[in-house]
């Protein structure tokens, strides 16, 4: 007992100064955990890390959060899992619900820091896509699944657009790519501390929420659940990770008038400036919308699918990824990502955000700031506040 209270101690320090010192998106994140995990501490090799990078990949919700999870998972069992998740996140959680509070009561709408926040937004969604579409459509095939998925997400906005157009992509990425994928099944099984059973009870839990939250939303019209609902459809349909989750959340809040598109545009802007996940993104907007409650409320109605997920298939993953079909439609849905990012970068960022030659010039600097010079997020976000009250002057 002392022994497992010592490594659970263990991971929840490491995993915390993580979340405190990881700035720069999921593929950044990965590649501190690759350092910290692997090479460092060698609680893992590298095989075993690859496997399962490449199984949270596969899974829609944050991808980064999962390799924690399913580290803390491999190390320590379930229990492991969740001290892994709290570590990793709960930096940027309070930060962004602290954020949230210190916003309340405030007219931020005409505020020029806030519009630089939103041309920061500009700049990183922008980076974020050419480094997806170098990765996840490479070649010409993919590059139709995208320019498809972009197509149909600007003119067919609606609730159910995204869900459509991933099994769409996954369909089209099963046909095409199916036979070119029979030569890589020669991965090494690894071994997973969990039952098969608790994971398809996992599943459960994860079919039956989704199934389950939207009646109990139509039938009691209380708004918790329906906030609960919203936070949870978007940790659990979408593939891509944080970038991604943007159109589904603004679709869901900004529009019935829970936020202003001001708050949400200006929570995603400072989100960058935060180490940790993105999906903690989450948790400011759970704050503007009920305090610190609502905080913690979306948070973990975002984060309970990658929980259910990860457990739920880790067992089973020697099995799926030796599935040459279920590779090539996991590549047409990662080619579909990237339309549905390119979409998000149109609307609602660039066309509210980008109102004259001023900004576009700021987004430029800030862009190549984050390209060229590698400068970290936190000082991007910094410039670009500063830079947005520049130009109300």
């Amino acid at each position: 007992m002392t022994r497992q209270i010592r490594l659970l101690l263990e991971i929840l320090f490491v995993s915390t100064r993580l979340g405190l010192t990881s700035f720069g998106g999921p593929i950044a994140h990965l590649g501190y955990f690759h350092h910290e995990y692997v090479r460092k501490r060698k609680w893992m090799d590298e095989k075993s890390y690859a496997d399962l990078v490449a199984l949270c990949q596969f899974l829609p919700g944050p991808a980064s959060s999962q390799v924690g999870i399913g580290i803390g998972v491999m190390r320590a069992g379930v229990i492991g899992g969740i001290v892994s998740f709290l570590g990793f996140t709960l930096p940027s959680v309070i930060a962004l619900i602290v954020f949230a509070s210190v916003l309340q009561g405030m007219d931020i709408n005409d505020a020029g820091w806030i519009h630089g926040l939103k041309i920061v937004a500009v700049a990183v969604v922008a980076h974020a896509i050419v480094g997806m579409a170098q990765q996840l459509a490479p070649d010409t095939k993919r590059k139709a699944i995208a320019l498809l998925a972009l197509t149909v997400t600007l003119l067919w906005q609606t609730a159910y657009t995204q869900i459509a157009i991933i099994l769409l992509s996954a369909v089209l990425g099963y046909l095409i790519y199916q036979k070119q994928n029979q030569d890589q099944n020669s991965q090494t099984p690894f071994s997973i501390p969990l039952s098969r059973g608790l994971a398809i009870i996992c599943l459960l839990l994860f079919f039956g929420l989704l199934i389950l939250l939207p009646v109990l939303r139509e039938v009691t019209s209380l708004r918790w659940i329906a906030m609960f609902d919203s936070f949870y459809r978007a940790g659990a349909l979408v593939f891509g990770g944080g970038h991604v989750v943007l159109p589904l959340l603004e679709k869901e809040f900004v529009p019935t008038g829970w936020l202003s598109e001001a708050d949400f545009l200006a929570g995603y802007g400072a989100a960058q400036a935060v180490p940790g996940p993105l999906f903690t993104f989450a948790a400011y907007l759970g704050a503007v919308m009920n305090g610190w409650i609502g905080g913690a409320v979306a948070t973990v109605a975002i984060f309970l699918p990658a929980f259910l997920l990860v457990l739920g298939t880790l067992p089973f993953w020697n099995d799926l990824r030796r599935n040459p079909k279920i590779k090539g439609a996991l590549m047409g849905v990662n080619a579909a990502v990237v339309g549905i990012l390119i979409a998000a970068f149109y609307q609602p960022i660039w066309t509210s955000s980008i109102q004259g030659p001023m900004d576009f010039a700021l987004a430029a600097v800030l862009f190549s700031l984050l390209v060229h010079w590698k400068l970290p997020p936190w000082m991007i976000v910094v410039i670009g506040a500063v830079g947005g009250m520049l130009l109300t002057v």
